[in-house]
């Protein structure tokens, strides 16, 4: 049985860094998509209590359009209101198809949005095979026994792969060559493929997979915010790629949107604006540390197995060749427009970390 924790009626909402974030609706006719009759949706959200899913419950709580919300994960959200029920949902049970296949059956849901990925890299790479690989087949093996019929499923532009042939702007077209070794990555990309064939033409089911470029701002904490917030960032010797910083209110916004327009297929969500690594570093108030190559890649490495860094020596690549992705599609077809340039994203990030260390430098005892 699925224990069902109760309606949420006690906890506030708790809204975004941004309030503008619930105006990223098009206006009628920005969008080529066809305007429908609101529809009262009945929405599961699978990691509910990670950052994504707990500001996403959020923002479904204050949607006119949702019915009824279900927050699934092992922790309830803070941001749980009245429309939401939370169930206790661990993907990488043996029984979380079960589960989740009753839970949707019993609350009619017909909306699933899959957010129970790792945001940053992990040691415990067969706890995440069997969270993000496994744990998707759960969820679309229950999708497929109830009566669900749309998917919105979160992805990573990083996939891509940093390499030295891409082009300037990666479009959805482009294929997945991260590299594969890395559990990180792997997984990502089998769920993917996952995701695309349970929504195959033909079926009746909407299938949104919103690949986002590396997520910033001022509370969100991923190996991204870690790695710019040392004093001193390692970077490679005559090596300054190309970055994209997604603001994390603009990240949140595409995903409320993908709930209440149906939009299939695969979308990069990418902001306006580029930025040199060195120049990103700078931004955020620190100073490069530039490493010989030969030196960098060992640095890497050891850090990692001591568990000193804060990813494997896969994504050494990220320090020294571009992955930019296009976001046009996104922005014609979902009326997606980010409100936070590149540069405004990561300013606004390392604005609120200095806030943080001056606290902590204002706690220190004299």
């Amino acid at each position: 049985m699925v224990r069902h924790c109760g309606r949420v009626a006690t906890l506030r909402t708790r809204k975004v860094s941004d309030e503008r974030t619930l105006e990223h609706s098009p206006t009628p006719g920005s969008s080529p998509l066809a305007a429908r009759a609101p529809r009262r949706r009945v929405v599961a959200v699978t990691g509910a209590a990670s950052f994504l899913g707990s500001n996403l419950v959020g923002l479904l709580e204050e949607e006119p359009q949702i019915a009824r919300i279900l927050a699934l994960d092992t922790r309830p959200p803070p941001t749980a209101g009245a429309k939401t029920r939370v169930y206790d949902a661990d993907m990488t049970h043996p029984a979380a198809e079960e589960r989740l296949a009753e839970a949707f059956a019993a609350e009619g849901v017909d909306t699933v949005v899959h957010l129970a990925f790792l945001a940053s890299p992990t040691h415990a790479s067969g706890y995440s095979h069997e969270l993000e690989s496994v744990g998707t087949m759960h969820v679309l093996n229950a999708c497929r026994r109830t009566r669900v019929t749309k998917l919105v499923m979160w992805s990573q532009t990083l996939l891509y792969g940093a390499h030295p042939t891409n082009p300037n702007f990666l479009s959805e077209k482009h294929p997945l060559r991260a590299r594969r070794t890395e559990p990180f990555l792997a997984d990502k990309i089998e769920a993917e493929s996952e995701a695309l064939r349970f929504g195959r033409p033909g079926q009746g089911r909407t299938v949104t997979i919103l690949r986002t470029a590396p997520i910033v701002g001022p509370t969100v904490d991923n190996f991204f915010t870690r790695y710019l917030s040392h004093r001193y960032v390692p970077t490679v010797l005559g090596f300054d790629p190309l970055w994209q910083f997604l603001h994390e209110a603009d990240a949140l916004a595409a995903f409320r949107l993908a709930v209440v327009r149906d939009a299939p297929g695969v979308f990069n969500i990418t902001p306006d604006g580029v930025l040199p690594l060195g120049t990103a570093i700078r931004l955020a108030g620190r100073q490069a540390l530039p490493l010989p190559r030969p030196l960098a890649g060992s640095l890497v490495g050891a850090l990692w197995v001591a568990q000193f860094a804060e990813a494997p020596p896969a994504f050494f690549d990220y320090l020294q060749y571009v992955c930019v992705a296009d976001g046009e599609l996104a922005r014609k077809t979902m009326g997606f427009r980010p409100l936070y340039t590149s540069r405004e994203a990561l300013i606004d990030f390392a604005n609120a970390q200095h806030l943080r260390e001056v606290k902590l430098l204002s706690e220190t005892p004299a």
